[in-house]
């Protein structure tokens, strides 16, 4: 019974906790908010470069009653959802292939590493070329982004498995799959689930880089019109949507990884 008293206030300390944070986060950007739209009537910022909360809930406002807004955020959406999953999908495929092979993956591991220290938007009009300026390119951005992140992650994951279990497997004739399905596999669920988190913040920086490149459409597209023409607030407002969306996007994974964790 004591115990169970512990632990119920132990819940009720955490649940307190867990309030404050969200109560501490919301007054910060309350406050960072307030402070911006001071600075701007106080003329203590250049509002013309940093905009003001204002000018930014009404290019917004003007952006819904132009019927531009949401088609701008489905598309960039869209995109960084297929992205997502063909990104966590061939970079998990990969990754067990050189984790089944180590020749290959010895040959091929310096090749990953340049291509995920190489600035993507240099290889841009490459891709534009080959792929076409439309949407395939702006994926094929985002997976050159987020695939090697997958791979590199999820391998790492598998050469983290206790080798005991493995030698155990070796040990009753156990063959590579059965090793890979049984040990590696399970053993790896956790990292692989928590890759999902990074993975959707890579699509989305490889959609919007890829968007500032071809797209006529999306957040990204919002973002390079209005720093072509000068309208700044269009920035800042664009800046603002993508914040939004990614924090959005961020809690759905989040949530999704909390049930698969549970699930397993």
């Amino acid at each position: 019974m004591n115990k169970s008293l512990q632990y119920q206030k132990y819940l009720k300390k955490e649940k307190r906790n867990k309030i404050l944070v969200i109560l501490t986060q919301i007054s910060i950007t309350i406050f960072l908010i307030i402070l911006w739209q001071f600075l701007a009537d106080k003329e203590l910022i250049n509002v013309f470069i940093y905009s003001s909360p204002k000018k930014v809930v009404e290019t917004i406002i003007s952006l819904h009653l132009d019927n531009n807004l949401y088609n701008h955020i489905f598309i960039t959406i869209y995109e960084t959802i297929i992205s997502f999953i063909l990104g966590t999908l061939i970079g998990t495929i990969i990754a067990i292939i050189l984790w089944w092979n180590k020749f290959l993956y010895k040959v091929i591991d310096p090749y990953l590493t340049i291509l995920n220290s190489l600035p993507k938007i240099a290889l841009g009009p490459i891709i534009i070329i080959i792929v076409g300026a439309n949407i395939n390119s702006i994926i094929v951005m985002a997976l050159l982004i987020s695939v090697i992140i997958t791979i590199l992650n999820v391998y790492t994951g598998f050469n983290n498995t206790d080798q005991n279990k493995i030698n155990l497997l070796k040990s009753f004739q156990a063959t590579k799959f059965q090793i890979l399905k049984m040990v590696i596999l399970p053993s790896s669920y956790p990292t692989i689930i928590s890759s999902l988190k990074i993975n959707v913040s890579m699509s989305l920086i490889g959609v919007i880089m890829g968007e500032f490149l071809v797209s006529k459409e999306g957040i990204g597209y919002l973002i390079m019109y209005g720093s072509q023409v000068f309208n700044l607030n269009l920035v800042i407002s664009g800046i603002i949507i993508l914040m939004i969306v990614s924090y959005l996007m961020y809690l759905i994974v989040s949530y999704i990884e909390k049930k698969l964790i549970k699930s397993k």
